[in-house]
């Protein structure tokens, strides 16, 4: 007895079979007759065609570019309403028309693909094509033959690339401490520091530094076994940039969830005017250019919380919501702009002091949470940006805490 997932294979098939004879004869109406009406054609990861008039549109296209345009079936196989078909083609790109901007140049190509396709009632409601483009651009001659010297050149030409995106948009992972690496990002100077920790065969991401710096997090993580959340020190946009592109769960201070969530970069008590030229003008036109925008919370963090063998410290100041990590076990703390080591005014590392107060919530709560700070006697304290504090770690937040001023 034919079972009914046999039957619909065997139909599928027929149809999947009729389907690919027809464009081997370039008979177009033949062909779309076989697809349900708003079916979707993806080709090679294209975006897809809408049948019947996208599907019909595309391999007029083909067939005009590709005059001798011939199909082997090499195999097909069903399993109920999914076919996969493995074929072979080949063409001359002969013309007389162009093909997605390219001229004819007379280039044989001769290929192999498989397409993956749902029939349902007798009809295709969706396919899957797929080949190696990267083979047809050198059958082409759109790109260098492989091992060829001009591939050499493309591949040094490609590789110059990778190093200057590198440069503007990050560091690969240095390791700062047991399980703990750092990301520097910004270009030119590398000011901001995003910070991985080892958390169950993944990391969590604690603050999310620049939207520039998306690639060189997602490949330091995925080296690392991938993100498995994301953290923010606070809501500030060079804090937050790179969370919306990092396909991961983010979490912050609830005092931070309403800024983390704004499409404006900009926090209401910013005063960039009392800032000297020329930082008066530049600083809040790169809190734009540094965000990626709004950030879907999943959840929030406060003090006392565990995260990743880290204990959450509120430091609230620099942001009303600012929350640092804490270590116990090697006093390592991960604080976010509870300090800065650098001048904002001229971008220069400097010795560590209080936010400048054109970016704090409150200058003064600023100076009490760097007290709070030196108060737990850390061994190194990594902040949002440049250099760490080490040595005599204590005196030197006792110094910074003196700097404030309103």
């Amino acid at each position: 007895m034919t079972s009914t997932t046999d039957t619909q294979a065997s139909s599928g098939v027929d149809v999947t079979r009729r389907y690919f004879e027809a464009l081997a004869r370039h008979d177009l109406e033949a062909a779309t007759a076989h697809w349900s009406p708003g079916g979707i054609d993806r080709i090679a990861g294209q975006e897809g065609l809408i049948a019947p008039a996208g599907v019909k549109e595309y391999f007029t296209g083909l067939f005009r570019a590709f005059p001798d345009f011939r199909f082997e079936i090499l195999d097909i196989i069903g399993d109920g309403e999914r076919i996969a078909v493995r074929w072979r083609a080949q063409a001359t790109f002969a013309g007389p028309g162009q093909f997605q901007g390219f001229e004819p140049n007379g280039a044989q190509v001769e290929i192999e693909g498989c397409d993956v396709l749902t029939v349902r009632d007798g009809l295709i409601q969706h396919n899957d094509g797929y080949f190696d483009g990267g083979e047809v651009a050198r059958q082409l001659g759109f790109l260098p033959p492989a091992g060829s010297p001009a591939e050499v050149r493309l591949a040094r030409l490609a590789n110059l690339r990778t190093r200057v995106h590198k440069r503007r948009e990050g560091s690969e992972a240095e390791r700062i401490a047991d399980g703990v690496w750092i990301v520097r990002g910004g270009f030119p100077t590398r000011w901001m520091n995003v910070y991985l920790i080892e958390d169950e065969g993944q990391v969590t991401v604690f603050d999310a530094g620049i939207e520039d710096m998306v690639v060189p997090i997602r490949a330091a993580a995925a080296r690392l076994g991938g993100i498995k959340r994301v953290v923010l020190g606070h809501a500030d946009a060079d804090h937050r940039g790179a969370a919306p592109g990092l396909g991961a769960d983010v979490y912050c201070h609830p005092a931070e969830v309403e800024a983390a969530r704004s499409p404006d970069p900009m926090r209401p008590y910013h005063r960039f005017e009392i800032l000297e030229p020329p930082a008066r003008w530049i600083i809040p036109r790169l809190m734009p250019l540094w965000d990626g925008g709004p950030v879907e919370i999943a959840g929030t963090v406060a003090e006392g919380d565990e995260i990743a063998g880290f204990r959450v410290v509120e430091l609230p100041g620099h942001a009303p919501g600012l929350i640092g990590l804490w270590r116990e076990r090697d006093g390592l703390a991960l604080v976010s702009d509870c300090f800065y080591t650098l001048d904002l005014r001229t971008g220069l590392k400097a010795s560590a002091r209080v936010p400048h107060p054109s970016t704090n919530f409150s200058t003064e709560q600023a100076a009490e949470s760097i007290r709070k700070l030196a108060a737990l006697r850390p061994s190194a304290v990594w902040a949002g940006h440049t250099d760490p504090v080490t040595g005599d770690v204590v005196t030197q937040l006792e110094r910074a805490a003196a700097t404030a001023t309103s």
